[in-house]
């Protein structure tokens, strides 16, 4: 009598799809409820100028504004005072020697110090101070904005009719930009202006997991798949903080932003795919630097639930594709 009152397979099977279902539905509610439904690119009133390199405030340059620099490099940095330094030097002494070959090209690095603790707006002033104003310009934000948010607050500010977005660990080797300088070329010709390379890892992958422990394996895949799965297929390595783009992707793309964390970048390259924009995806080299901010299983979570929401929240259109100017 008990084993018939227990539910047959195709019974419980439907129970369970409906259940399924019904969480989908809920998780789609709540991710709809819950998005903010604009980017937030308000800019407090002290980041909108910069210190130059005689102590002077200087308004910081917009986006919106034709470009007056072939290049824009942007440092996204949280207490980066010991890595700094490395990167800078290496990124400097290329763009030094590129110009001095070709006295056309110029450039402007943008470090942008997302509310540090340390002494990281400091040490980048030192090569303000060192190269000029005009070179090097430290923008400082207010609070911790995250990835994302400080990388988007330096495109906004800056000159340049091409973008690399630089991480400040110096993970690349930086004269690597010539390469995936020659990935946007070949994309060539751009729809409106606009096109994006970038760098990737996905090469150096076999190697990478022989030094990883199986935990830290296992959430890459994982993450990996929920990237395909949910938000970008064509490319491989995502996350890889080495990505050129033109002056127009980069307005068109960071202006539709929402995510400042983690996932930032993959909701970048969804964005782009949705805008039709040609991306390429280029080999790089790559060395992991010791103190990264990136807490394996928090991190991966919090990215987790990221990619999902991007998928949902623009499936539902709690989040359109639309551009604001920034205050």
């Amino acid at each position: 009598r008990a084993m018939a009152l227990l539910p047959s397979l195709p019974e419980a099977a439907a129970v369970l799809a409906a259940l399924a279902a019904l969480l989908l539905v809920l998780i789609c509610m709540i991710a709809h409820v819950t998005a903010r439904k604009m980017p937030t690119l308000h800019r407090h009133e002290e980041e909108k100028f910069f210190i130059n390199a005689e102590g002077r405030k200087e308004s910081v340059p917009s986006i919106h504004d034709p470009p007056t620099r072939e290049l824009s490099v942007v440092v996204p940095s949280y207490n980066e005072e010991d890595r700094l330094p490395l990167m800078m030097d290496e990124a400097l002494d290329y763009l030094e020697k590129r110009q001095k070959r070709d006295p056309s090209f110029t450039y402007e690095v943008i470090v942008v110090d997302d509310g540090s603790k340390d002494q990281t707006t400091k040490v980048a002033m030192k090569y303000s101070k060192k190269y000029g104003s005009d070179k090097v310009r430290v923008l400082s934000l207010v609070k911790n904005r995250g990835k994302g948010g400080a990388v988007r607050m330096g495109v906004f500010s800056s000159r340049g009719k091409k973008i690399l977005m630089a991480d400040a660990d110096g993970a690349t080797k930086f004269e690597d930009i010539e390469k995936v300088e020659e990935g946007l070329k070949n994309l060539q010709p751009w729809p409106n202006q606009m096109a994006i390379s970038c760098g990737s890892r996905a090469h150096l992958e076999k190697d990478s997991i022989a030094k990883r422990s199986y935990f830290r394996t296992l959430l890459m895949y994982g993450f990996h798949f929920l990237v395909w799965f949910l938000c970008v297929k064509e490319i491989r390595d995502t996350q890889c903080g080495f990505k050129l783009l033109t002056r127009e992707a980069a307005l068109w793309t960071f202006s539709a932003l929402h995510i400042e964390r983690w996932a930032f970048d993959v909701e970048l390259l969804y964005i782009a795919q949705r805008l039709r924009i040609p991306i390429a995806e280029v080999a790089v080299n790559w060395t992991e630097i010791e103190g990264s901010k990136l807490v394996p299983f928090w991190s991966w979570l919090q990215m987790g639930r990221d990619l999902l929401f991007i998928r949902l929240r623009y499936m539902t259109g709690a989040w359109q594709l639309e551009t604001r100017k920034c205050n």
